[in-house]
């Protein structure tokens, strides 16, 4: 039947124990260290707010509605509120190896539900690589991110030509390959190659900070976006953060959004 909801459901094997694994899925501090800058109220009922920018209409509101640690924990919009709900569990392999599973669920069908559920499988996958290098690397740490994207009317592949070449980076690397970015207005950015794939490079930094990055263009219905998501650690990252975040923007605003 057409009208019933779909899901999308995902699995990554992460390094951990259950307790290391669920702190990084269920509390403010670890979704935010590979995610979205997060808080949640630890219990059943409990508060939850994703930050996806600046704005306040960037500020989403949700609600904790199972709390099972160190298994089970799930997120909707709160009550009364329609739309997406989340489904983490946390399954041993062995002891030090987990099974992450999402279920995200509440899609309807037709043109934006399409869109949105195209869009949300590609952003997940992303994301949980994203986990899987946080519990290898800084399984622990909380992370502080920049998270600029500018969009643009041209084509996927139009915009990643026009990002990598402002980066002075091959678009399309090797992992194990070393990339420093280099070029006017562009901040410090250099590291190793973790994952590669059309459109997306995945980076374990050592510069401007020990972290995690991802370079990527996504497609959004007739528009596409181009990111710099950095996720930086260490006693420095807030600060350069603070420092490298408005200069991204800038960087992206001229590049994808201004056309290159």
């Amino acid at each position: 039947m057409t009208d019933v909801p779909r899901s999308i459901e995902l699995e990554v094997e992460v390094p951990g124990t259950a307790q290391e694994v669920w702190r990084a899925v269920a509390t403010g501090p670890g979704i935010s260290s590979w995610y979205v800058p997060h808080t949640v109220e630890e219990r059943s009922g409990g508060a939850a707010m994703a930050s996806f920018g600046p704005e306040p209409e960037m500020q989403i509101p949700g609600r904790v509605t199972a709390w099972e640690p160190p298994r089970r924990v799930c997120f909707d919009g709160g009550e009364g509120v329609e739309g997406l709900a989340f489904e983490w569990t946390v399954t041993p392999r062995g002891d030090d190896r987990c099974v992450v599973r999402l279920v995200n669920s509440g899609f309807g069908h037709g043109g934006e539900w399409d869109a949105q559920y195209d869009a949300m499988v590609e952003g997940w996958g992303l994301f949980l690589c994203n986990l899987r290098l946080h519990l290898e690397h800084f399984a622990g740490q909380t992370a502080v991110s920049v998270l600029p994207t500018a969009m643009t009317d041209r084509p996927r592949h139009g915009a990643w030509a026009a990002l990598t070449a402002a980066l002075g980076i091959p678009s399309t690397p090797t992992v194990g390959d070393r990339l420093e970015a280099g070029g006017s207005g562009v901040p410090p950015l250099a590291g190793t190659v973790v994952d590669a794939a059309p459109q997306r490079i995945a980076l374990l930094l050592d510069q401007p900070a020990p972290g995690t990055a991802f370079l990527v263009v996504e497609s959004f219905g007739e528009h596409s976006g181009g990111s710099v998501w950095l996720y930086l650690y260490g006693s420095g990252a807030a600060g350069t953060a603070d420092r490298d975040g408005p200069r991204w923007q800038q960087f992206l605003t001229d590049v994808i959004g201004g056309g290159g």
